[in-house]
């Protein structure tokens, strides 16, 4: 019958928090707390937002314009007589849908692509890496204001807006992902089981994709984190600059800040851009949180940062040190070692 401490480590994160300590493990759990609370506030945005995303009046009556905090309206009212509250709300929804749209297709795309370019090499490598390289050689944000106008002309409404936003962070993100997978691609190709996988007659396909694809999207985890926080910033710098999506077919952080930064801050309306701009800072917070406490695990150089070990590793080392302790009073420090590592000492002097 199966323990709860077995049973716990089979929930989706467990096993990985058991392998952080001290700072790593702080960061992942605030990270992995606002993250939480930002999914599920875009999951029931309909159920927790008081009003409607684009209502301006209730029960006949208007809302008012630049209203501040009360009973009626917790966060206030923006200058167009929106809601505060429900806005942040619902703008929560529409980031979590680009991001999601954004890193999926960035990863799918960069990784598929990097993988055939390293595998395969020749001129079609040549031309992909030439490409990825124009392409991330371009400012990030300014791609993306292109790619938008491009798109959609600077504007769209709903769902199709949404997509112009993703696909403008998409072809900034694939460059990324490209480079990170190829370069990994490149050195795995020569290992043995490449070898041991084309001897055995498995096609190029198959090796790419079951072979060394798994073998090296080791740092696509952490990667994905740091481009999603990316994202957010990203999407609110589109609506800022008036290239994201109509008010009253989606909430939007950095449109809303636009607006409030431009009409209220003067008149010492503080409500209106605070709390959508606290909404951006605190999920970049959290996803970054996530991002490095993920380096933390997965880099050896960085694994323990803090000066203390793992329980994985404090393991390993009583093991090595018990080995060590059954061996013979008269075997050397030097020859014990080599044996515990399951090294054979030569026969004879020569090598």
């Amino acid at each position: 019958m199966p323990t709860l401490k077995s049973a716990l480590r089979k929930i989706p994160g467990v096993k990985l928090l058991g392998t952080t300590h001290g700072l790593q493990r702080l960061m992942l759990l605030i990270g992995s707390g606002i993250m939480a609370l930002f999914v599920l506030v875009a999951i029931f945005a309909d159920s927790l937002a008081p009003y409607a995303l684009a209502q301006r009046k209730y029960q006949g009556e208007f809302f008012g314009k630049q209203q501040p905090p009360s009973s009626d309206h917790i966060l206030g009212t923006t200058v167009e007589g929106y809601d505060v509250l429900s806005r942040v709300i619902y703008g929560a929804r529409t980031a979590l849908l680009v991001v999601i749209m954004a890193v999926a297709a960035s990863i799918v795309i960069g990784v598929a692509l990097g993988v055939i370019s390293g595998y395969l090499g020749g001129w079609l490598d040549r031309i992909l890496v030439l490409i990825m390289d124009a392409v991330y050689a371009f400012p990030s944000l300014l791609l993306a204001i292109v790619v938008a106008i491009v798109i959609s002309g600077g504007s769209s409404s709903g769902f199709g807006g949404m997509m112009a936003a993703s696909l403008s962070i998409t072809v900034v993100f694939v460059p990324r992902y490209f480079r990170v997978v190829r370069n990994a691609t490149l050195s795995a190709k020569s290992l043995p089981y490449v070898e041991a996988a084309k001897v055995g007659g498995a096609r190029p396909g198959r090796i790419m994709f079951g072979h060394v694809l798994p073998n090296v999207s080791q740092s696509i985890p952490v990667l994905l984190t740091l481009n999603a926080s990316e994202a957010i910033l990203t999407l609110a710098s589109l609506g800022f600059l008036g290239f994201g999506i109509e008010p009253t077919s989606a909430s939007e952080w950095g449109r809303d800040l636009s607006t409030a930064t431009t009409s209220d801050l003067t008149n010492g309306i503080w409500w209106t851009s605070v709390y959508p701009g606290l909404a951006i800072v605190l999920v970049v917070t959290g996803v970054t949180l996530i991002g490095e406490s993920l380096n933390d695990v997965l880099n050896p150089l960085l694994r323990t940062r803090g000066g203390t070990t793992t329980a994985d590793e404090r393991e390993l080392e009583e093991t090595v040190l018990g080995s060590q302790a059954d061996m013979p009073d008269d075997v050397p420090a030097a020859v014990a070692g080599h044996v515990t590592e399951g090294a054979e000492a030569p026969e004879g002097g020569a090598r």
